[in-house]
């Protein structure tokens, strides 16, 4: 009797388990990882001047409006960060490709309806609104020309005023509040250092230099070497993203150009672990309890999570498209979403991880190159 039935059913087998691990790897949620609340985030592509609400729940993610943001049709202004005021009334980006500064915008949640707007520094990149004020501080990256020490503007978002801006170093970018609104903490892309700003008085309360490291290849880079330095030699490490901090009193500085992550201890003010990464840490955030860190690996094409309790990455998973970008966890701890760039045409992509799996459950396409994302609310029902 011949085995050639035998073989063509295994053939069969083997094609329904390779298809089935596709289909996960591009987002299949499981009974295990279906969510039973509705989350919904607000996500930008840069390069459409596009802001994108996105709505994940039991019928799995999808995009629910596009707004169109920016003020000159013709051109591309680059919304690149966005938050979500803490009463969840309002959000706000930033367009960074402005004549010559760049601005803020504001918009009601829910209509979308633009509110109002005011000029910031050269190339704002991102930014985060105080619980206890209500003020805005945004960073402004100035990505143009040589680098030259730049700014933190602070915004009265009632009024949509600059009330100040605070010289702080050579391009700031990743910026987050305490979740008090006292303190705020930024990172200096080309000084290698984390800033704490006194979100009162708007004086620079502490600096900590970053030690030095070796460049490791295929980093992102991007943002220039140290004057006087070789590329393979060491040099100062390039920050692009500082967290919250932590209930346990921590904070986490990415080291961008030598795929290193940074625990830095508040209360001591100084650098307490150092995680070796995937190439090119680029954005990160924790789950609220400390215990779950998660990083976008921008030169990497992957996303890591990380165990903090151990110190232990738990997983790395490839993403779907390349250039991970920005990484919001939600405020129930339960799913991180990770925006992907993409290259040429391709559009942007949101992708969705279950924290407590570390599992991809779902993703769903948005404009080109999606950056910087925020989270609106949860809702039961």
């Amino acid at each position: 009797m011949s085995d050639q039935p035998q073989r063509s059913a295994m053939r069969a087998l083997v094609l329904v388990g390779v298809l089935g691990a596709v289909a996960f790897r591009v987002g299949t949620a499981t009974a295990q990882t279906q969510p039973t609340k509705t989350y919904y985030l607000y996500a930008c592509a840069e390069s459409d001047d596009e802001v994108a609400l996105i709505t994940f729940g039991p019928s799995g993610a999808k995009v629910a409006k596009t707004i169109t943001v920016g003020s000159f049709p013709a051109e591309i202004e680059g919304p690149h960060g966005i938050s979500v005021s803490p009463d969840g009334r309002y959000w706000y980006v930033s367009i960074a490709h402005g004549f010559p500064f760049g601005s803020v915008h504001k918009y009601e949640t829910g209509t979308d309806e633009w509110v109002g707007d005011v000029t910031v520094g050269m190339y704002p990149a991102t930014l985060d609104i105080s619980a206890s004020t209500g003020l805005l501080y945004v960073v402004n990256f100035n990505l143009h020309g040589m680098p030259e020490p730049s700014s933190i503007s602070v915004v009265d978002t009632e009024s949509m005023t600059e009330v100040a801006r605070v010289p702080t170093g050579i391009r700031p970018h990743g910026s987050r509040l305490s979740r008090d609104g006292a303190w705020h903490y930024s990172v200096n892309v080309m000084n290698g250092e984390l800033v704490e700003l006194d979100a009162f008085s708007f004086e620079i309360a502490r600096r900590l230099p970053l030690p030095e490291v070796t460049p490791v290849a295929g980093a992102l880079g991007g943002y220039g070497v140290v004057s006087g330095q070789t590329a393979d030699a060491p040099q100062m490490a390039q920050p692009t993203w500082v967290t919250a901090p932590t209930p346990q009193g921590t904070v986490y500085v990415t080291g961008n150009n030598a795929a290193v992550i940074f625990e830095v201890d508040l209360a001591a003010w100084e650098i307490r672990r150092t995680f070796q990464t995937g190439p090119g840490p680029y954005n990160l955030d924790v789950t609220p309890d400390g215990k779950t860190l998660v990083a976008t690996y921008k030169s990497g094409g992957t996303v890591g999570f990380w165990n903090l309790e151990v110190g232990r990455e738990s997983n790395r998973i490839r993403t779907t498209r390349t250039i991970p970008h920005g990484v919001v966890v939600a405020p129930d701890g339960e799913y991180a979403f990770v925006t992907l760039e993409g290259v040429g045409s391709e559009p942007g992509t949101v992708e969705v991880y279950h924290i407590p799996t570390r599992r991809r459950v779902d993703t769903v396409d948005i404009g080109t190159q999606a950056g910087g994302i925020a989270f609106w609310k949860m809702d039961e029902r």
